[in-house]
């Protein structure tokens, strides 16, 4: 059968509704095939009964008629065998591994000859030779732009070699930046530290001098103090008399007084700039709009409660707190009859009246009736050879010393030592009570350091 129906390869034996190969074909009064479901869904969807191909119109619905002829003749073409086949014999094709490997296409000799014969046609092996030059022409077409992307990989591949290339080059720019400036940084470091060791060597080199000095007027003294006692215990007036006359002068001694200047003035480089918090005042305390001045105020006033805030204590802290380092700040205490300053940790007890002493947070000296004392447990009562003007706050935070000095007559008052600081501290003003009869209504000041004092 195959043989006899070589010819029929150029055109398909399709249906003209589904354009697939016949399924169960069937015949139309006017002689057109399709396939059995096709045309019976065809006619289920329209309201007259006309064929698809050729439009004419049945007055009822038409009986279909199985095609035989159609049923047994071939349904597969091969486009590598050039052969045509039925059912049967299409069967190999579909088994065949080899086989399998062939392209099938339906083909119908009558599409030539019968109704279809207007339809262009043109023979099997012209088509592949035209299709197999289209397919040549896409080869190159498709060899050509996976070119066009093997260029365009491998300038990627360039630019990121490239990239890489500016990258290094700015990296060892970067060391070699880095590299002068670590050793300037070096430098620096090496020329300060030289410098602050030839300081330190000369100031121990004067503070050597100047112990052995104070040593020999404390043995000169001293010396003079054993002549003085033993002619004190003699009974024999004449030889009192006598010996008085040959007692020798008193040792010449220097002015100390330019040893405590110093030592403020160096204390007074570490000066800070600190103002007064409204938000952690005691009610009864009047602030400066500048910060700097605080006063009793008498009345109690209604703020808003605030963690911060005394509510007790006559008491206000700074803004500023320190956690390291050197500091220090001069309050002026003029006029006032009453008052106390220092620093304090920041978490003291601000709601309650407590001891004050370093134990509770509170590094601080007070002046009151009994005079000048260091708040502790017990208090440190301290020589006041004048009326304060202004006290000078020191603080080592990182040695734990807190120091007092009297600023007008540039002296040392008093110095905590041994401290132990593990938290923020905040400079602390206490101006004391303004009584009825209008005493210490003088406000507690932070003045700005002045040395030339």
């Amino acid at each position: 059968m195959a043989s006899a129906i070589t010819s029929w390869t150029e055109v398909n034996f399709s249906c003209s509704i589904c354009r697939d190969v016949f399924s169960s074909p069937v015949s139309t009064p006017c002689g057109h095939n399709f396939c059995r479901t096709c045309i019976t869904k065809y006619w289920d969807e329209q309201v007259k009964y006309k064929c698809p191909v050729c439009n004419k119109l049945f007055d009822t619905r038409p009986d279909l008629q199985v095609n035989t002829l159609l049923s047994e003749m071939a349904v597969k073409s091969c486009l590598e065998c050039f052969m045509s086949f039925c059912q049967t014999h299409l069967e190999p094709h579909q088994r065949v591994t080899v086989l399998k490997k062939h392209r099938l296409v339906c083909v119908c000799q009558f599409c030539t000859e019968g109704d279809h014969r207007s339809h262009p046609v043109v023979p099997l092996k012209e088509e592949y030779e035209v299709k197999m030059a289209q397919l040549g022409k896409i080869e190159a077409e498709v060899q050509q732009m996976i070119q066009e992307r093997l260029n365009n990989i491998q300038e990627i591949k360039d630019k990121i070699k490239c990239s890489k290339a500016d990258a290094d080059r700015e990296i060892a720019d970067g060391v070699r930046v880095i590299t002068a400036l670590m050793r300037c940084i070096e430098k620096c470091q090496d020329d300060l530290n030289q410098m602050v060791k030839e300081r330190l060597k000369s100031t121990e080199k004067q503070a050597e001098d100047l112990i052995k000095e104070l040593e020999q007027e404390i043995e000169d003294l001293t010396n003079r103090s054993s002549e003085v006692k033993q002619l004190s215990q003699t009974k024999d007036h004449l030889h009192f008399l006598q010996a008085f006359r040959s007692l020798k002068n008193p040792p010449p001694t220097r002015d100390w007084t330019t040893l405590h200047d110093t030592e403020l003035k160096i204390v007074q480089q570490y000066e800070v700039d600190v103002t007064l918090d409204s938000d952690a005042a005691q009610p009864r305390l009047i602030l400066s709009e500048d910060g700097r001045q605080v006063h009793d105020g008498c009345v109690e006033r209604k703020l808003l409660d605030n963690p911060k805030r005394f509510t007790k204590q006559l008491c206000v802290l700074t803004r500023q707190s320190f956690s390291s380092g050197r500091f220090y700040f001069e309050v002026q205490v003029k006029d006032k009859t009453g008052w106390g300053l220092g620093v304090a940790r920041e978490s003291i007890n601000r709601n309650s009246f407590i001891i004050v002493t370093p134990e509770t947070g509170y590094w601080t000296v007070y002046y009151e009736e009994d005079g000048l004392l260091f708040s502790d447990d017990p208090d440190v009562r301290l020589p006041l050879s004048a009326e304060l003007q202004k006290v000078g706050v020191f603080v080592d935070y990182d040695e734990g010393l807190v120091s007092f000095y009297d600023v007008e007559a540039r002296v040392h008052i008093y110095s905590a030592t041994g401290c132990t600081f593990s938290e923020p501290l905040y400079p602390i003003l206490c101006p004391s009570l303004y009584d009825y009869k209008g005493n210490n209504s003088a406000p507690l000041i932070i003045s700005p350091v002045n040395q030339t004092d």
